[in-house]
Parts: structure tokens; sequence; C-alpha cells
């Protein structure tokens, strides 16, 4: 991978936070000069929205946009519970805004984002809050558990949300959805982080998620950069990681598919479209093309020795 390329693009492109995020992976820049571009995303009720996540230009907060922020900071390994940024997200959930009390959960949409630029999938789809989805309330969830004051009202509520979504997982094993498995996976690796190993049964849970990455990996390697499917690195991050054992393969594969996935500007080609006349998907998707870079550079660093 020509990783000046993709520094170059970075630097040319990116966004402060991805900017922030470059230098802390490559260039051994700061935890807090990331924290310090993550929270101007952040609104005063705690939540996050700002197209943090790109493909919502929505400016108010929102559950999606949130469980974006937490996914930065578990990327980055930061867990100070007293700082006003995790504080914030906690008191966000605890406000009850956008939480469906019949359900359980956190609405995936608000009905504000139809008032701003997004891809089709996020707008707003009344008629599915009747339906249970663990995206991104497991995540949620775990958050809650692994940063709230153990025995606060807060935590017995993250704790009653992370069982009933490892129950809905038993009940509708195996599940289909990417990103509902990646919500799991975000779940397990709190509770791990928190030492909690009593909420739910950690041994099954442990057991279903190894088999769910190896049924959602995409094994047919011609079908990747040109369908949306789920390369390794979407669960696989670490050579720590309880997926990577038996993925060895694949995982080498995904490092030798950059070398000629890469473009001539050090970019990689963004596999999907926001099915609608906004042309602001023209900036989200060059905004998606430095998050993309990271995630890649990142990967291909931790294997491509191995």
């Amino acid at each position: 991978m020509d990783i000046k390329k993709a520094k170059e693009f970075i630097y040319r492109n990116a966004r402060p936070i991805e900017l922030a995020l470059w230098k802390y992976y490559m260039e051994q820049g700061s935890i807090e000069g990331v924290l310090h571009n993550l929270s101007f995303y952040q609104n005063e009720d705690g939540g996050f929205g700002h197209a943090l996540e790109p493909d919502s230009f929505n400016p108010n907060s929102a559950p999606i946009e949130t469980w974006q922020a937490t996914k930065v900071l578990q990327q980055v390994g930061y867990g100070d519970s007293s700082h006003p940024i995790i504080q914030g997200i906690l008191r966000y959930l605890g406000s009850g805004e956008a939480f469906l009390e019949e359900t359980g959960q956190w609405k995936g949409s608000v009905p504000e984002n139809d008032n701003y630029p997004h891809a089709i999938w996020w707008s707003y789809a009344p008629e599915k809050e009747g339906e249970y989805s663990p995206n991104p309330t497991a995540a949620l969830a775990g958050f809650i558990l692994c940063y709230a004051p153990q025995q606060s009202e807060l935590w017995q509520k993250g704790k009653t949300l992370a069982q009933k979504s490892y129950q809905w997982l038993v009940e509708n094993y195996p599940i289909q959805e990417d990103h509902m498995l990646a919500c799991y996976i975000q779940l397990y690796d709190y509770l791990i982080e928190a030492k909690i190993m009593d909420v739910i049964d950690m041994d099954d849970f442990k057991k279903r998620l190894i088999e769910l990455v190896s049924r959602h990996i995409c094994y047919e390697t011609e079908r990747w950069g040109k369908e949306y499917v789920a390369l390794p690195s979407r669960f696989i991050h670490s050579r720590q990681s309880i997926f990577y054992k038996g993925n060895e393969e694949i995982v080498k594969q995904e490092c030798e598919y950059y070398l000629k996935a890469q473009l001539e500007d050090g970019s990689f080609a963004v596999p999907w479209d926001w099915y609608g006349d906004y042309k602001e998907f023209e900036l989200a998707k060059n905004w998606w093309k430095s998050i993309m870079i990271l995630e890649n550079v990142v990967f291909w660093e931790e294997f491509h020795l191995c």
C-alpha cells in the first residue's frame, strides 16, 4: 500500500476529526487531539450530530450519531468516564430522548433526518418503530455498562437493554445484518473491558459471535470493492481478536487486495450511493474516502507482515 499517497489524500481532503485520527495512528499524535475535534460534533444535550456519520447531515443529536462517537472513543482506547464527552453521552442516553419505551430501544432514524441531506437508509421510518433492532441499542447499552456508575438507574437500564438484546440474538439466531453484528461485538468488547461477566452468558455470547463473524465475512474476494459486502476488517482489528484464529488466510488476502484496490490519489472507492437527489453525497463520499483510508491503513499496518 502506498502510505505516502494515503497521507497526502488525508491532508488534502480529510475533516479535522479524521486528520486527528490519522495523526494519532500514524504520527504519534495525541488522544487529546482526537477528543478536541470530536467534541465539536457534540451538542449541548450530550448527543452527537453534525454529520459525524457522513451519510446524515442532521445537526441535531441522534442515537446513530452518538453511537458513532462511542466508536471513535473505543478505537483510540479512551475510557476516562469523567471526561465531558463521555459524561455528555451518558446524559443524552439517560434523557430518554429518541428512546422507544415500548420496544426498549433507541431509534435507528429520527424525524429530523428528513430535513437535511441524507442517505435513503437514514430517512425516518415510523413504521419500523414497532420492530426491535439491536442497532445501535446493543452497543449503546454496552457503553452505559462500561461507563455509568454501577447500580445507578442508568446502569440498570443498560443492564436490562443488554440482556434484551442478547435474548433477541438467541431467539433470532443466526442474524443476517452486518451492522447488527458490529453492535453486538461492541457490546461484548465493553463487557470484557469492564470485567462484567454476569449480566449475560458470556461464553455462549462469544461462541455465537465467532460463528457469526465467519458467516458474515465475504470470502468471495472478486466481490470486494464492487458490492457492499463485509471484508474481514469489518470485524477483525488486531491479531489478538477472538475472530482472527481461523481467518488468517482471508485477512492476508485483504492485505493483498489493498495493493490493487488503492486508487491513484491514494484513496479507495466508496461502494455505495445515497440513492437520492442530494448533491451533498459527493462531499460525503470524499469524507468517507478519508475514513476508509484510516480503516484500511490501520488494518494494513496490523496485518500485512503476518
